[in-house]
């Protein structure tokens, strides 16, 4: 397992739609395993593929906590080609993104959620959510069709913050993810 490097806003890959995973492989699962060490030294509780440059539709969530010795928890959910099937209600979320640094805000999305994709061992799972799980699944699924976050607030705020990270690059910051996140999605 390897502690891999996060894209970040702008680079150009967060915003293409992944590949369907056709074969589940022992690279597919090496990935996953490098997925989730990674988002947890972030921390994060959500990773998608494309926010590590992988063009594929996977999504590590963990929600709960981790276990003193660093293993995951028991809410550790890998997904590969996850949909979401079924979604109602409404539930408003300050949200934030590994790959959107220094910037948080509510977006609204779904309150109840029933997602379908497949384990690492190939078996179908349904995951039925609420609360931050079912925010998590959706941040995270949206990562595979290529939207961020910051799709779902005002344009005045996204253009906000556009501005500011192109500033950034400007000046010679990083644009990679270099310190601790503090438990974004």
């Amino acid at each position: 397992m390897a502690i891999r490097r996060i894209l970040t806003y702008p680079e150009p890959s967060l915003r293409s739609a992944s590949r369907e995973v056709e074969n589940i492989t022992g690279d597919t699962v090496r990935w996953i395993d490098d997925m989730v060490q990674t988002m947890y030294a972030a921390p994060g509780v959500g990773l998608a593929a494309p926010q590590l440059g992988l063009d594929q539709r996977i999504i590590v969530v963990d929600v709960g906590e981790q276990e003193e010795d660093g293993s995951p928890g028991e809410n550790l959910v890998k997904l590969i080609n996850p949909v979401i099937v079924e979604s109602e209600g409404e539930i408003v979320w300050e949200e934030g993104c590994l790959s959107v640094i220094d910037f948080r805000a509510e977006v609204k999305r779904a309150g109840h959620i029933l997602v379908r994709g497949y384990d690492p061992d190939q078996r179908e799972v349904q995951i039925e959510a609420e609360g931050l799980l079912a925010v998590a699944l959706q941040h995270e699924i949206d990562h595979l069709e290529g939207r961020l976050f910051i799709d779902h607030v005002s344009r005045l705020k996204r253009d906000m913050y556009a501005k500011r990270a192109r500033k950034a690059i400007r000046e010679g910051k990083p644009t990679a993810r270099s310190k601790p996140a503090g438990g974004e999605i």
